[in-house]
């Protein structure tokens, strides 16, 4: 996307900036269900009124103005048909530069009837605010959507709105959808209908959503996993069943307290040996950047089952935790690996008040069981988790 061209199009509009805490000023941007609400009132109104559009103006539910550029236009006396190009502003979406199309047309029943079409996926999990069998257009954009068609709708016509983004469904394989039981395309989102740059609320939001999808299909233990190679290997290494693995990316304690939140009474730790390590250290946000004391925790837990010196300075300096495994594991100290999962689930329970119980598997890169400890063999028992495969030391 040219973001310049972009920019300049819409220098009328009242987005503003976002500062972050470092003082970086962000520039906001807009929402797929905006984009969707634009190009739906620009299709409309060249189907009422005959002619093209360059332009589109509408308010967000956040109460910002725009006016954005009409894209693709095509009409005639059946049907009109446009799309709006996404601006995340300087959040980085994979959505952003995609065009979101609307296509309307009359029909015989009264009233606004919105649908999905080329890859906006479709429901088909149960648990989301939307039914099963649904597009996935969120409540709120689909309340955007009919509120700015309502001045211009004829009276006693119906519309049909059909939502498409063209190739929605390849990029929907980068994002939560599908473990959200979204299929075949993006969601559209938005409930403000503007996108706050580097939001991570909003990451956290989307992730919370898997909790009362699981409840809904009837687990009570759940497994966490940092991100999609954790899920495949816990579903098809460990066994667990894809309902109840759930993602987390880097916030072990947000989903922690969403899980304490929903009522969830136990819960597996599931990852990588470099992910995990840091909640045994306290760590309840693993990204880099907020802390990364992955050498040194290990180090502590090796050194205090007696390594000798050469083998702790070998952990210190090594660029990744997985790179000492073998070295741990040829000293004949592969317990350490059982006893930082036992610390990780401890630390796991007092961050939650200790109203969870929490058990730790570790995992290499390939999936392979590094250590566990006896509360993931109780968990993971409940859940159908290949018992043999799980080493722990009281």
């Amino acid at each position: 996307m040219n973001e310049d061209r972009n920019y300049e199009e819409t220098k009328e509009n009242t987005l503003g900036s976002h500062r972050l805490p470092d003082g970086r000023v962000l520039r906001r941007g807009y929402t797929t269900g905006t984009c969707a609400a634009a190009a739906a009132r620009a299709a409309l109104s060249m189907l009422v009124e005959g002619r093209p559009l360059e332009h589109v103006a509408l308010s967000t539910p956040a109460g910002k103005e725009l006016r954005l550029k009409v894209l693709d236009p095509q009409f005639n006396q059946d049907f009109s048909l446009c799309a709006v190009e996404k601006d995340a502003g300087d959040d980085p979406d994979i959505t952003n530069g995609v065009k979101v199309y609307a296509r309307v047309e009359y029909i015989t029943e009264e009233g606004i009837h919105l649908e999905g079409g080329e890859g906006v996926g479709r429901v088909t999990r149960p648990g989301l605010s939307l039914p099963v069998g649904s597009s996935a257009i969120n409540p709120a954009p689909r309340q955007q959507i009919k509120e700015v068609l309502k001045e211009l709708a004829p009276s006693r016509r119906g519309i049909k709105v059909t939502i498409s983004i063209p190739g929605g469904e390849r990029l929907a394989e980068k994002t939560l959808n599908s473990a959200l039981g979204i299929e075949g395309g993006l969601s559209i989102l938005g409930t403000t209908g503007i996108v706050e740059p580097m939001s991570e609320e909003a990451i956290q939001k989307s992730l919370v959503l898997q909790i009362p999808q699981a409840l809904e299909e009837g687990f009570t233990s759940l497994a966490l996993t940092p991100g999609r190679r954790g899920k495949r290997q816990a579903e098809e290494i460990l066994g667990l069943p894809p309902g109840a693995v759930l993602q987390m990316s880097n916030f072990v304690g947000y989903m922690l307290s969403s899980c304490l939140k929903y009522g969830v009474q136990e819960v597996i730790l599931c990852g990588s040996l470099g992910k995990l390590v840091k909640v045994a250290g306290g760590i309840f946000n693993t990204h880099s950047r907020q802390a990364d004391a992955r050498r040194e925790i290990l180090a502590a837990f090796t050194a205090r089952e007696g390594a000798p010196r050469e083998l702790i300075e070998e952990i210190m300096g090594g660029v990744t935790v997985e790179g000492a495994v073998d070295s741990i594991k040829e000293a004949g100290l592969e317990r350490v690996f059982s006893c930082i999962a036992r610390a990780s689930s401890l630390r796991a329970e007092d961050y939650s008040k200790k109203k969870i119980k929490v058990g730790t598997i570790l995992l290499n890169y390939k999936g392979k069981v590094l250590g566990a400890d006896k509360k993931a063999l109780e968990i993971g028992g409940k859940l159908g988790c290949h018992q043999s495969i799980l080493p722990w030391w009281e």
